[in-house]
């Protein structure tokens, strides 16, 4: 059996993060050689840990990177809410959220780098974590990026702004989307999906068509309470969360224009 020192054992420790004694049998079996016993945890965690993989993975944390014209937007998700708050998976979200920044606007794959990054936090903590989803965007000329991250990590709001807007104004805008009930859908009336006005509607008209009105009726009866749909979920027609006597429209004034927002919490993406 080969000979290594306590202090070999806690480099390897450190190193991976693992118990010690997982640690001491994986340099007896690489021979006392720090690295290959590194190797050989890896291999041995990360096969476990692939098995695992149906495991709920239902804590994580949302990071964001904006520099200049680009930012990006990143889930990563994770078994408990002890590792959600680690600071090493917290760095490695953020550095995936740095990563993209490289990447082409859009849906963005998981690149090599972003893999290896998240493959080592799963072999620290012991735990199926995984990246969930990550969004690419562009800013044109006159064109510029908030955000913010609630405090817990589990939500967080990128937002895309034109105009003279103060990167305090683009924090409080994003802070409202984050909290604002009913979740804004859009900017504008104009921008909630189709699928979500569709739905709504429907369910008021066969409201008003069990009350016994003709379908014609309860389609034109619908149309103002439509109105107030629109104005509860799009973004600039809501009460501010922090003054309600303004909308999010008087708070931003005439000079800046929302182009687009992405509100993402853990967890709600499939």
């Amino acid at each position: 059996m080969a000979e290594f020192s306590a202090k070999e054992v806690m480099a390897l420790r450190n190193r991976t993060g693992l118990p010690m004694m997982d640690c001491k049998a994986a340099l007896a079996e690489a021979d006392g050689d720090v690295d290959a016993a590194e190797d050989l945890l890896r291999k041995k965690l990360k096969g476990k840990m692939e098995k695992r993989s149906d495991r709920a993975a239902g804590e994580g944390c949302i990071a964001i990177a904006i520099e200049g014209g680009k930012a990006a937007i990143v889930e990563l998700r994770a078994e408990t809410d002890f590792t959600a708050k680690n600071d090493k998976f917290q760095a490695g979200a953020q550095k995936i959220a740095d990563l993209a920044l490289a990447c082409p606007a859009g849906g963005v794959t998981p690149t090599a780098e972003m893999t290896a990054i998240i493959d080592d936090i799963r072999i620290t903590t012991g735990e199926n974590c995984s990246i969930a989803r990550i969004h690419r965007m562009d800013a044109g000329d006159g064109q510029r990026f908030g955000r913010y991250v609630h405090h817990d990590g589990k939500t967080g709001v990128l937002v895309h702004a034109e105009g003279d807007a103060s990167d305090d104004l683009l924090k409080e805008v994003s802070m409202h989307i984050t909290a604002a009930f009913p979740v804004p859908k859009g900017v504008t009336s104009a921008d909630i999906p189709a699928e979500v006005v569709e739905k709504e509607r429907k369910f008021r008209v066969e409201q008003a068509m069990e009350s016994g009105k003709p379908r014609e009726i309860a389609e034109k009866m619908v149309e103002g309470g439509m109105k107030k749909f629109f104005a509860e979920i799009a973004l600039i027609e809501q009460p501010f969360i922090k003054d309600p006597a303004k909308t999010v429209k008087d708070v931003i004034g005439p000079g800046v224009k929302i182009v687009a927002f992405a509100r993402w919490a853990v967890g709600e993406s499939v």
